[in-house]
């Protein structure tokens, strides 16, 4: 059985024990292999220890600002760039081989940390799965690309999705330990996290990694070397230095997270995503969204996805223009998302307004600029990509499943509705706390929106198959009838909802995947809605 001590392949660890389950933190997964030159490496296994490691406390977070979203109020934590642990909630009892749920928290690859209690595993642990989380590299520290940083034979950015690879192998060595079994690991993530995942889907490295994966919120995306080169070059002009990794290295912590913070907020208003993963040649051969829908990377896969109904709406709701746009403002918006995808020779702004207008009309929702506005950067950012994720991964063989999130926030008098992020409390159990259930509710409703989304994604890590006895039978995703279970006070399963807009992208798109990438996007790789080349970043959202 699972008790509060465990051995683990550097040594004996004690954790604490949480009404029913068993919490082990602050683990380290990885180091540097250098730790006097930690930055910009590969990371390898931790050194052993002697006795009994107290695993009652979280570790550091990675270096990131303090006032970003990753932070909830009275969560200050220790920062360090060593900064690789893992967090395993255990169910109390007898060693059943459980499923194992290994979370990649998002935060726009700039901040967030797996010890955050948005993210507490215990409830989820608690309808039978062992639950991991971790920390790993952000910001430049994390995804600083540039062939003066390129390792011998090796990559020149990636750093914080080399570590996620190295978190997933210690959950490989480690399951067991903890009452998982290592043959059925779901890695689950959302926004950054969910990118992630969906990056990982189209490496070799990951293969045999993980057996499942549990897409919210999130697209592949990784930018071209060049695009990713210039921005190193113009945070190292920031700083004074030379774009070279001797240099980098004596940037004082402080000065290079404010750097990489200020240029954040310069980039659409504080919604880009200025560090995030790139095709280096060495992870990513190709663009991974390329490599996902030819069938390789990670291997045959299943996949739950899916998105809120109203994911855009976190964003206008902090952005003063975006919620008095006009008419003008929002074609404006338009084209800009469009030029940013590679798709300004495609679609007119005018064409994507008038369809929506028509679409939202029909179904008697809003149709005013500022609704608009939100549904448009909800499928643009979000939806439709993970749509086009649905249809290249199942035309390569793999099974996927389809979900949306419906449930609106009470926040701000419902103004969020079912905004991004909004169904992590839920997956996690976390409405409960009064912090979080302010922002996701935390009423009767809630709580038993919560257990059935828990339920589904332990049923989906222990079998491939999301169907419960509360939500029914949960088909598979599959272009004929796109069978999608929206959750909401009553979940209810639905065919091809949005279909009109889906509609209207895919007579412009095309299959991602048939005939190959998108006709006419850039050489260096695409993503599945347009070219990966998002060099204004408007086209990425913080995530």
């Amino acid at each position: 059985m699972v008790e509060a001590t465990v051995q683990t392949r550097q040594g004996w660890a004690r954790g604490v024990e949480l009404d029913g389950v068993v919490r082990f933190a602050g683990l380290p997964y990885a180091v540097a292999p250098d730790p006097s030159s930690p930055r910009f490496s590969w990371p390898v296994p931790p050194p052993a220890w002697s006795g009994v490691r107290d695993a009652s406390g979280f570790g550091a977070v990675a270096p990131q600002s303090t006032t970003s979203p990753g932070y909830l109020p009275g969560e200050a934590a220790v920062q360090d760039e060593e900064c690789r642990t893992v967090n395993v909630w255990a169910p109390l009892g007898p060693a059943e081989r459980l499923p194992v749920l290994v979370f990649v928290h998002g935060g726009a690859f700039l901040a967030g940390a797996g010890s955050s209690r948005l993210y507490d595993g215990a409830a989820l642990a608690r309808h039978g799965a062992v639950v991991v989380t971790f920390n790993y590299r952000l910001g430049a520290l994390g995804f600083l690309a540039h062939e003066a940083l390129r390792l011998p034979g090796g990559s020149c950015g990636n750093w914080g999705l080399a570590d996620q690879l190295a978190a997933l192998a210690w959950v490989g060595d480690h399951a067991a330990a903890f009452g998982g079994d290592p043959g059925n690991v779901t890695v689950f993530g959302e926004s950054a996290g969910a990118m992630s995942i969906c990056d990982l889907l189209g490496t070799p490295a990951a293969r045999g990694r993980f057996r499942r994966a549990v897409v919210q919120s999130g697209f592949a995306l990784a930018r071209p070397l060049s695009t990713a080169s210039a921005l190193t070059e113009t945070l190292c002009d920031r700083l004074g230095v030379a774009p070279e990794r001797s240099a980098l290295a004596g940037v004082p912590l402080d000065a290079l997270v404010e750097a990489q913070q200020s240029l954040s907020t310069e980039i659409d208003e504080g919604l880009g995503m200025p560090f995030a993963p790139v095709v280096d040649g060495h992870l990513f051969a190709r663009h991974p969204a390329d490599l996902v829908a030819a069938g390789g990377g990670a291997g045959p896969v299943d996949v739950l996805a899916g998105t809120n109904r109203d994911e855009f709406n976190f964003f206008t709701f902090v952005a003063s223009a975006a919620r008095d746009v006009d008419a003008g403002g929002l074609e404006g918006f338009v084209g800009r998302y469009l030029r940013s995808a590679g798709l300004q020779a495609r679609v007119a702004p005018g064409e994507v307004t008038a369809a929506y207008v028509a679409a939202r009309s029909a179904r008697g929702e809003p149709a005013g600029p500022g609704a608009l506005l939100d549904a448009f950067g909800t499928d643009f950012l979000f939806r439709i990509p993970l749509v086009r994720l649905l249809e290249a991964h199942g035309a390569a063989g793999g099974r996927c499943f389809a979900y949306r999130f419906d449930w609106a926030s009470p926040f701000a008098g419902g103004r969020l509705g079912a905004c991004h992020a909004l169904e992590l409390p839920f997956v996690f159990g976390t409405v409960g706390d009064p912090l979080i259930g302010a922002f996701s509710g935390n009423g009767p409703a809630a709580v038993e929106l919560s257990s059935a989304v828990r339920e589904a994604w332990v049923a989906f890590a222990a079998s491939g198959d999301p169907s419960t006895d509360r939500l029914g039978r949960w088909p598979a995703y599959e272009p004929s009838r796109r069978a999608t279970m929206v959750l909401d006070t009553a979940p209810a399963l639905v065919d091809d909802p949005g279909g009109a807009e889906r509609a209207f992208w895919a007579a412009r798109l095309g299959r991602y995947g048939a005939g190959g990438p998108v006709e006419g996007a850039e050489p260096e790789g695409v993503a599945f809605l347009g070219s990966a080349d998002r060099g204004d970043s408007s086209a990425t959202g913080a995530a």
